[in-house]
């Protein structure tokens, strides 16, 4: 497919959905000399979806599936890429701890991924790691494993700065514009929007917790839930970024917590990764307290982290969009190749985001990518094979 020059309603590639994956494709496609249109019901980065609530978490050693582990490496690369082209900082190497029983699921997935992509990673009895990271508390049972190359992106500068440099190329970011519909065959795709008609060669679909909407006749098999994030005062500077502390995440009987340092006396962020309230579309942005999932966050602090002060400075909330998997949909439409989908990122898609768009914009232009991305097929869902799920064709 040929670049073309861009106009108003029509382009090479409609982007539906800016947030980190849909600002992530318009750069990569932008950059590429593509026309790109690139549309949002909100002005992003916004607080009304997933991408956004200060830091997210980056780590390569994945114990969720060690096939991430390419895509993490490239991802890793671009947001570096992304950092020199905008002269600022966006990933910032705390390291992260996790922390749990040896024969869990998380470190045994960390190791494996380790091993399996010849990561180094550093294996620590719990007592070391107390002992390293003076304030953490857990079992004499337990075991921890620090990644020091992992640690956090600053999610909303991310994707404002995805945003900022395909404009720079020429996209056009049209925000404050909700789909209404979309329509595709073979001579193209087109969107009605509160504003009009879009038209496209290709459309790609990246509409987070509104995803079940956007993809009402496939009836994909999405849930969306309700997260809560918060951040807490310390008594010491222990947990302080400054001092050497790392990010963090916990395996314990009462679930999965996750959390970042304190940083510029900002407080330490924690937030439940288990859990979560399901709710039902459309997303109304609106996250009010959940005093079970305060209560079980504090539980876990005074348990492990003690050194915390029960004293919340602030709170927000976000929304993970689950596969029943909990793994991504990275794919193109079985019976309309020229949309493609990235949904269900499950609560742990942020860190991918640069290489997703990438992955993107190459299934839209090209209808195949450079990664083995069959495990993250439409296919698995929807009782198809996976050449007829739309990959390397």
């Amino acid at each position: 497919m040929a670049p073309t020059n861009p106009t108003s309603t029509t382009c090479d590639v409609l982007v539906v959905g800016l947030g980190g994956v849909g600002s992530s494709a318009c750069y990569a496609l932008a950059k590429q000399g593509y026309s790109v249109v690139g549309i949002d019901q909100f002005d992003p980065p916004h607080r009304f979806g997933s991408s956004h609530g200060d830091t997210r978490i980056i780590r390569k050693s994945y114990f969720e599936h060690p096939s991430y582990v390419p895509l993490l490496i490239r991802a890793y690369d671009l947001w570096r890429k992304l950092e020199s082209e905008i002269g600022k900082q966006l990933y910032f190497p705390t390291g992260l701890l996790e922390i749990g029983p040896a024969d869990g699921v998380v470190l045994q997935g960390v190791a494996r991924s380790a091993q399996e992509h010849s990561l180094p990673i550093e294996l620590l009895s719990m007592q070391q790691a107390s002992e390293r990271f003076p304030g953490v508390h857990g079992s004499c049972h337990w075991q921890a494993i620090l990644e020091q190359d992992a640690g956090y992106l600053l999610v909303e500068e991310c994707v404002a700065a995805h945003i900022e440099q395909a404009r720079k190329l020429s996209a056009q970011i049209r925000v404050c514009e909700r789909m209404i519909g979309w329509q595709a065959d073979s001579q193209g795709v087109s969107v009605r929007t509160e504003q009009g008609t879009l038209h496209a060669k290709k459309l790609i679909l990246c509409a987070g917790p509104w995803a079940s909407q956007a993809l009402a006749s496939y009836s994909i098999p999405l849930q969306v839930l309700r997260k809560h994030l918060y951040w807490y005062a310390t008594r010491t500077t222990n947990y302080a970024q400054d001092r050497g502390f790392p990010c963090f995440f916990f395996d314990t009987p009462s679930g999965y917590y996750y959390g970042f340092p304190d940083h510029s006396g900002q407080g330490l962020k924690v937030a439940r990764h288990s859990g979560g309230l399901q709710v039902p579309g459309p997303i109304d942005g609106q996250h009010p307290p959940d005093d079970q999932d305060r209560r079980l966050v504090e539980e876990f602090l005074g348990t492990y982290l003690p050194e915390t002060e029960l004293k919340l400075r602030r709170s927000s909330g976000c929304y993970y969009t689950m596969t029943p998997d909990e793994h991504f949909i990275v794919d193109r439409l079985p019976d309309a190749p020229n949309v493609v989908l990235v949904a269900g990122l499950s609560g742990h898609g942020f860190k991918f985001t640069s290489v997703l768009g990438q992955i993107a914009s190459e299934l839209a232009t090209e209808g195949r990518c450079e990664f083995d991305i069959d495990f993250l097929s439409l296919h698995r869902f929807l009782g198809l094979q996976p050449s007829q799920a739309g990959h390397g064709s």
